[in-house]
C-alpha cells in the first residue's frame, strides 16, 4: 500500500509538472502578434558569415522579383511584417483592375484612424514570413544594383513617407539598410528606382517595405504598387 501510494504521488507530480510547461508554452504563443514582433526585432546579435545564404540567387540580366503579380511564381518574399497601426491597413495584392502590368497589381488603403496609437503603419515583405531576425533565411542577391518598383495614388497627392530594403536586425540580419523618401505619388504609374550600387546584399530578408503616417495622410490614403524587383 505504502508503495502504491509513493507511485500515486509521484505519477501526480509529474502531471502536474508537464501541465505547468504547457500553460507556459500556450501563454507565449498567444501573445498578440505586434508584442511578438517588437520582441523578436529587439534580440539577438548579427548574423555571422557562416549564417550568410552562400548561393547567390540574382542573376545579372534577369529581374529578381519581390512581386510581379498574386501567385506567379518568380515572386519572392512574404508581405507578412505588418507594422504600427496595422488595423490602419487593407491591402489585396490581387487587384485587376488597371495594373501596370500583367493581371494584378497591390492596392493599399490606409484609414489613418491610428488603432494601435503609433500614428503610422506599414508592411515589410520578409523571407522567409514573418521573419523579424530571429530565424535563417534571406537571399544572397549580390550583382543587383537596385530595387525599382512603380506605384500610383487613387486622387494623386498621397504621401508614401518611406520605402526600404533590408534594416531587420537580430540573430539573422540583413546586410545592409537603404530607404528612399518622402514620396508623393501622381493618379498615373510612374516608376522609382532605389540605387543599390555598393551595397553588400548578400543576405536580404526584408525585400522591401512601406511606411505610411496618419501625420502626412490625415484622412488616409489609397494607393497601388506594381512591378517590385531587384535588377
Amino acid at each position: 500500500m505504502a508503495f502504491l501510494k509513493k507511485s500515486l504521488a509521484v505519477i501526480f507530480c509529474l502531471t502536474l509538472s508537464l501541465a505547468i510547461t504547457s500553460c507556459g508554452k500556450k501563454d507565449e504563443l498567444n501573445l498578440p502578434e505586434i508584442e511578438r514582433k517588437q520582441l523578436s526585432a529587439a534580440s539577438g546579435t548579427s548574423r555571422t558569415s557562416e549564417e550568410k545564404p552562400s548561393k547567390c540567387d540574382f542573376v545579372e540580366g534577369k529581374k529578381f522579383y519581390v512581386y510581379a503579380e498574386k501567385g506567379y511564381f518568380k515572386n519572392h518574399f512574404a508581405p507578412s511584417g505588418w507594422m504600427g497601426d496595422y488595423g490602419d491597413i487593407k491591402f489585396v495584392d490581387n487587384y485587376k483592375v488597371d495594373p501596370y502590368s500583367r493581371r494584378s497589381c497591390i492596392r493599399v488603403v490606409y484609414t489613418a484612424e491610428n488603432k494601435q496609437g503609433a500614428g503610422w503603419a506599414g508592411i515589410y515583405w520578409q523571407h522567409p514570413p514573418n521573419n523579424w531576425g530571429n530565424m535563417p533565411g534571406g537571399y544572397n542577391l549580390d550583382g543587383a544594383t537596385k530595387l525599382t518598383f512603380y506605384a500610383k495614388g487613387e486622387k494623386g497627392g498621397e504621401l508614401i513617407t518611406e520605402i526600404k530594403m533590408g534594416g531587420i536586425s537580430g540573430q539573422y540580419s540583413d546586410t545592409t539598410s537603404y530607404s528612399i523618401g518622402p514620396l508623393i505619388l501622381t493618379p498615373e504609374w510612374k516608376e522609382y528606382t532605389v540605387n543599390l550600387e555598393g551595397e553588400d546584399l548578400s543576405s536580404v530578408i526584408g525585400g522591401f517595405a512601406f511606411v505610411v503616417s496618419s501625420m502626412e495622410n490625415p484622412e488616409g490614403a489609397t494607393f497601388y504598387i506594381d512591378e517590385i524587383a531587384y535588377e
